[in-house]
């Protein structure tokens, strides 16, 4: 004699009961130091030959003013140097402030985008291609603060000297080291936009935590090697403090215990 499945109803009820018991919970997701994973997702703001001309733009621009200016227009040049060459001096200067603000705007947009608080303003994406953006753009700048020293009479510096790192032996060679190796930082983490798809995330990840240590490095150079340093010493303070205060904002709130969600079964 034969019973029927549905008059079964316990057993079949209760492995129902246990199998909804049994069924994992989704897992929450896991607290990291990149609160936004999805931008990281995103294309390049700039694309790859923008960047290839901005940086030529940089370099020719550079290399015109040591060598084109003075052969062809002489008297421009002997008005612009005078008895004390310093026309070179102050444009490797403004370039280098420009460059260092346009490091700290990236900086911060950065910090901004992964504490979240980029939703306020400007959005995470827009925060994601003002990070991109002021970043490339400060690499465009400290390259021409490094190649427009090739005509300044008083560093007398050689090409050779202003590639190498700590290959300068003249004015703050130590100092002057450390920006070089921030150059080249910054250039591996700006390229880093473009290889990301073959690098992968967690690589580039970890090439971007390096901005830290370029920050570092440039905020140190611009501190110990600048002539300029007592008048941006209060612009240094601020930006600095600025960059610490996010970045310890980033870290409390990334690491902060997560709350426990209620159970469904309760009440």
């Amino acid at each position: 004699m034969s019973v029927h499945p549905a008059t079964n109803d316990q057993p079949l009820q209760t492995g129902q009961d246990n199998q909804v018991k049994a069924s994992p919970r989704p897992a929450r997701p896991q607290r990291t130091m990149t609160a936004n994973p999805e931008l990281v997702d995103l294309p390049p703001a700039m694309s790859l030959s923008t960047l290839f001309i901005l940086l030529v733009g940089a370099v020719l621009g550079a290399f015109g003013a040591v060598m084109v200016l003075p052969a062809w227009a002489p008297n421009l040049s002997a008005s612009l140097l005078g008895e004390e060459p310093k026309a070179y001096w102050y444009l490797s200067r403004s370039s280098a402030v420009a460059a260092y603000g346009l490091l700290w705007l990236s900086m911060v947009f950065g910090l901004l985008m992964t504490n979240r608080m980029a939703k306020l303003w400007p959005g995470g994406p827009g925060a994601f291609d003002l990070h991109q953006h002021t970043s490339l753009l400060g690499l465009a700048f400290a390259i021409f603060h490094a190649l427009i020293l090739l005509g300044d009479r008083y560093i007398s510096a050689t090409l050779e000297q202003v590639l190498t790192p700590f290959g300068y032996s003249g004015y703050e060679p130590f100092w002057v080291g450390l920006g070089q190796l921030a150059l080249y930082g910054m250039a591996i983490i700006s390229f880093s936009f473009y290889v990301k798809q073959w690098i992968g995330r967690t690589l580039w990840r970890i090439i971007h935590f390096l901005s830290f240590v370029i920050w570092l490095l440039s905020l140190l150079h611009a501190l110990f090697s600048g002539s300029d340093t007592d008048l941006l010493i209060g612009w240094y303070w601020f930006s600095g403090g600025s960059v610490l205060f996010l970045t310890i904002y980033r870290v409390l709130v990334s690491f902060q215990p997560a709350k426990p969600r209620p159970s469904r079964n309760e009440g």
